[in-house]
């Protein structure tokens, strides 16, 4: 715009000098030439306008991904930032489609809803694949195994997922080990907002097991002395990918970007970063 601006001001000086010198006749013909260098310019403007336009477009614009960073190690907090096995896949996805990765942590059972409203794109957060989740949301392939363990005091004498009969068992809210703790003959399930909650609940003696993947299972009681997890697992699982109902061009984007993933085993060196072989 200032390169413009000179530039038609410089004109108009020069038209102002040969009106001096040849009268009318040139300043009218300097002064069109002045208006059509400006208008070239002006053109040129906008043609880069919508070069640069067209770039973000072609880059992909934004993916909002949802997710509940209470999870470690598929999403935590380091730092202020959201980071994990999740994020890190999320974000390598983002780079393969040329896109923008914004990442946003709520309530794990108000990630479908924020899919379902159109307020986020995708939700990577441990999310295990399931027939009541197929209902409202579409999947991508596999990028995980995992499964749901129990963990216990050291001294309990809850020894297999049997044990748990009559128990009060605690879950977080809307994971795959609160969906299925429902099946636990007279369980007494008490729910909670995050998965730390649970398992300070447990050490604090109020409730006698927690049900949560075994990834975060291991660091919990890592973290905290008297616990430990049961060898039998409670549930076996695949993690993948949520995405809006029929977004199928999503999907397939997702999944081609997996799947380059897994080839090039970058996608296992982020599990690496994250899980030790301990």
């Amino acid at each position: 715009m200032k390169k413009s601006i000179i530039t038609i001001a410089a004109a108009v000086c020069m038209a102002a000098v040969l009106t001096a010198c040849g009268g009318s006749q040139t300043k009218t013909e300097t002064t069109a030439a002045a208006t059509e260098t400006a208008g070239t310019e002006a053109a040129a403007g906008e043609t880069s306008a919508e070069g640069s336009e067209a770039a973000t477009e072609a880059a992909g614009g934004k993916l909002v991904m949802v997710t509940n960073a209470e999870f470690p190690p598929y999403e935590f907090r380091e730092s202020n930032e959201i980071v994990g096995i999740d994020a890190d896949i999320a974000r390598a996805i983002a780079d393969k489609l040329g896109m923008e990765l914004e990442i946003q942590d709520m309530a794990f059972d108000s990630l479908i809803p924020a899919i379902q409203s159109g307020k986020a794109d995708f939700a990577a957060a441990g999310m295990t694949v399931n027939e009541d989740r197929k209902k409202n949301v579409d999947f991508t392939d596999t990028y995980a195994e995992a499964a749901q363990v129990i963990i216990v005091k050291e001294d309990s004498d809850i020894a297999s997922p049997d044990d748990l009969t009559g128990k009060k068992i605690g879950v977080q809210t809307g994971t795959t080990g609160d969906i299925y703790a429902d099946d636990i003959e007279n369980g007494d399930i008490q729910r909670f907002n995050k998965g730390m909650e649970a398992v300070m609940s447990l050490t604090q003696g109020k409730i006698d097991a927690v049900i949560i993947d075994r990834e975060p299972a291991k660091v919990f009681v890592k973290e905290n002395e008297g616990l430990k997890i049961l060898d039998e697992a409670f549930t076996e699982e695949e993690y993948a990918i949520a995405i809006k109902k029929d977004n199928t061009e999503l999907v397939d984007k997702f999944n081609t970007a997996i799947k380059e993933l897994k080839e090039s085993g970058e996608l296992q060196k982020i599990v690496d970063k994250y899980i030790t072989a301990e």
